[in-house]
């Protein structure tokens, strides 16, 4: 089992704080899994808590279930670094990985914000399989982000 290292990057013509609050919302995490996963958060969660006595501590279990419905993965859903307004670190123990850690990043950019996703993993099987599927999922996430937050321009402008 050898450990796989992939960042993935988004520029996006929003603020750092409209990004921050999208990344650590349970809404803004859904809309960028979906339709290929759904994270069941515990019950009553709506945002990764900011405040410094929760970090290390698992926030409750979270089942990833495949297009909403099949059961896919546990994880014991768990921060243990937060810059609020900047960056998050979560590391969660998980039934598919011996280890996992996933830092997002959110970066003042000229003309907007950079969005940045490091993960560090080590499936306990099928290394090859476990990193492709992590490529291409962390690719669908920013996709999507990139949708919800393209620029929105006046087809006509009126002078």
């Amino acid at each position: 089992m050898s450990t796989v290292r992939v960042t993935f990057e988004s520029k996006l013509p929003r603020t750092p704080g409209e990004l921050w609050r999208w990344s650590t919302s349970v809404r803004g995490v859904d809309a960028e899994m979906a339709p290929v996963l759904k994270l069941d958060f515990p019950e009553g969660m709506r945002e990764v808590p900011q405040d410094p006595g929760s970090l290390g501590k698992p926030l409750g279990n979270c089942k990833f279930l495949l297009f909403g419905v099949v059961p896919v993965d546990l994880s014991r859903l768990t921060f243990v670094e937060i810059e609020p307004g900047r960056r998050f670190v979560e590391q969660s123990p998980l039934l598919s990985m011996k280890a996992w850690r996933h830092e997002r990043a959110i970066v003042p950019a000229a003309d907007g914000t950079r969005v940045v996703d490091t993960l560090e993993f080590t499936p306990r099987f099928a290394t090859r399989i476990g990193a492709w599927f992590i490529s291409r999922f962390f690719s669908h996430r920013h996709e999507g982000l990139q949708r919800q937050f393209r620029e929105r321009r006046a087809a006509a402008r009126v002078t």
